[in-house]
């Protein structure tokens, strides 16, 4: 090796202890201190949420009811992500059992969606109507989702759990900051929508209500109270579908009464990887979110990150360069399983790992252009939300669950108080443009009728010895299997408590655009490392937003991300 090729190592070998001691943002790790319980915990990033689930497990409540109950009061208390009209995942463990099952209330396209129903005559893809229009919408899962945990796996009736929803919705509550700024940020938006939104969220003549002033929602109340008492039914055939079915013909939209009686949700097999002796248990396709995890990981565990420092140069490409491998693989080999083969036990192989591996070159970037998708053998917004929950007899719950964007398409169904989701942007509408997140798609995530998009939502939960040690997972679009990816990094390699974990700075890589995403504060001489390697960086906004749960000996830690408001970690 030439001298001009070892410099660049050698600055790098001798900088590295420098590098770990100099950032500020780290030091003294003390500083950062996560929330305490023994019995049970809920971690969501909504406070109402937490206390209404937390409230279950003081009540005897399992893990199951605590996060049912925190899926339905989100959809009131917030409307940019909680939901009853989007979907998403849930991963559950089942102490009695000793088993990881993954329900997957993932939207559907509807029976009439078309491959090309987006593009234009000229072969472009209309943005409008795959993002911002009544045909962006999927049918709806998370109410069948939410509605099948509890039934197989929950204690409580369905009306305990709908409970706190439904009163915070017909009595109201007060509007915090977060709430009245995501509200002001889709106000134009939504006056371009169907109306119903602005009458909802906004005051008369379009104010926005202040903090401190209380957000009544009564329609979404008749919505709760419909399913509380008639259970998924009354969504799906009952009263609300018909609603559903009377504004998608008024609107030109697809989703019809066949199309949502049709759905169900979808008790599916976890994915299951280890790193460095602990077990890996997270969501299978249609996410992508577990398989890439688990395979970065794999890739990872064969470099001595530990030893390179937390955020060091050498660490964070090290990371790069795995995740770039896995998102050309996420573009080309990801679909809905249940109408394409999808080969997860390849990409999750320690063996297909090793071979990744070799493509990892430690003096410098390899540019996203020189990288494809890996050659198999035959055979997801950012304004989504996470919720994790354990209780005392041993059972933990990772859900995450979406609108897609903040608000959905901002189209509301008058009369229910529900948002519409515009999840089928996710689908590749043209294989090989990438959609709202810069994520590109290939045939297998095409639009087709009844197919459920790709996701890279990643609720995750990480044993050790057999029992849960750490429940995570986070919104973010295409951030989020780097965000998980970086708290398991963060506890696993760095010896990170929870909250130091949570609070530490990120980056991400997603392959194309060829871009090392990197949030404000990494340190200058890091930065300059990473650029004389070739990494394209550029400062981004906050990524992803964890509500993550550790359990170590007789305690239970938590922590809610500091990157947005209103987010509560709460044990007993």
């Amino acid at each position: 090796m030439s001298v001009i090729k070892i410099l660049p190592l050698l600055l790098l070998f001798f900088t590295l202890p420098v590098l770990a001691q100099v950032d500020p943002r780290y030091e003294p790790k003390a500083r950062f201190h996560p929330a305490l319980g023994k019995q049970g915990m809920v971690s969501s990033q909504e406070s109402y949420a937490t206390r209404a689930g937390l409230e279950v497990l003081r009540e005897g409540g399992n893990a199951v009811d605590a996060a049912v109950t925190v899926g339905f009061t989100l959809a009131v208390t917030l409307p940019r992500a909680g939901n009853l009209g989007g979907g998403g995942f849930m991963l559950v463990y089942l102490a009695e059992k000793d088993e990881v099952v993954a329900i997957d209330y993932r939207e559907k396209a509807p029976l009439a969606a078309t491959r090309d129903m987006y593009l234009q005559k000229n072969g472009g893809v209309d943005r409008e109507k795959s993002r911002n229009s009544v045909l962006s919408a999927g049918v709806p899962g998370t109410v069948a989702g939410l509605t099948l945990a509890l039934e197989k796996y929950g204690t409580i009736p369905l009306k305990r759990a709908i409970r706190p929803a439904l009163e915070l919705a017909s009595q109201g509550f007060p509007v915090n900051q977060e709430l009245r700024s995501s509200l002001i940020q889709v106000k134009e938006r939504m006056e371009g929508s169907s109306g119903a939104a602005m009458s909802v969220y906004f005051k008369e003549g379009g104010e926005p209500y202040s903090e401190g002033e209380m957000l009544i929602q009564k329609e979404l109340a008749w919505s709760l109270n419909e399913i509380s008492e008639n259970g998924a039914h009354a969504f799906y055939s009952g009263a609300i579908a018909e609603k559903i079915e009377k504004f998608m013909k008024s609107k030109g939209g697809l989703i019809t009464k066949d199309d949502l009686a049709s759905y169900k949700p979808v008790i599916r097999k976890s994915v299951k990887g280890t790193y460095r002796g602990y077990e890996i248990y997270s969501m299978p396709p249609p996410s992508s979110g577990g398989v890439h995890l688990i395979q970065i990981l794999n890739m990872l565990e064969l470099f001595p990150i530990s030893m390179m420092g937390h955020n060091t140069a050498a660490a964070i490409h090290t990371m790069a360069e795995a995740e770039k491998l896995a998102y050309a693989d996420r573009s080309k080999h990801m679909g809905d399983p249940d109408l394409a083969p999808v080969k997860t036990s390849e990409l999750i192989s320690k063996d297909y790992a090793k071979e990744l591996r070799l493509k990892i070159n430690s003096e410098g970037a390899t540019p996203s252009s020189e990288i494809l998708p890996g050659v198999l053998t035959p055979v997801e917004g950012n304004n989504t939300t996470h919720f994790s929950v354990i209780d005392k007899y041993g059972n933990a719950v990772s859900n995450t669950y979406t609108l897609n964007f903040g608000y959905g398409s901002k189209i509301m169904v008058p009369g229910t108080g529900i948002l519409l989701n515009n999840e089928m942007d996710d689908f590749s509408s043209k294989p090989g443009v990438p959609n709202a997140y810069g994520l590109t798609g290939g045939k297998l995530n095409s639009i087709e009728p009844g197919k459920r998009m790709l996701s890279s939502m990643t609720p995750t939960i990480v044993m050790k010895e057999g029992k849960p040690f750490l429940i995570t997972g986070s919104p973010g679009g295409s951030t989020i299997i780097t965000t998980v990816l970086q708290i398991i990094l963060n506890v696993v390699d760095f010896n990170m408590n929870i909250a130091e974990a949570t609070n530490a700075l990120r980056v991400h890589h997603q392959w194309l655009p060829d871009i090392l995403r990197v949030e404000e504060g990494l340190n200058g001489d890091t930065l300059e490392l990473l650029r004389n390697m070739g990494h394209n960086v550029e400062f981004g906004n906050t990524m992803g937003c964890t509500e993550s749960i550790m359990k170590v000996g007789d305690y239970l830690y938590g922590a809610s991300d500091p990157r947005r408001r209103g987010r509560l970690t709460q044990g007993y």
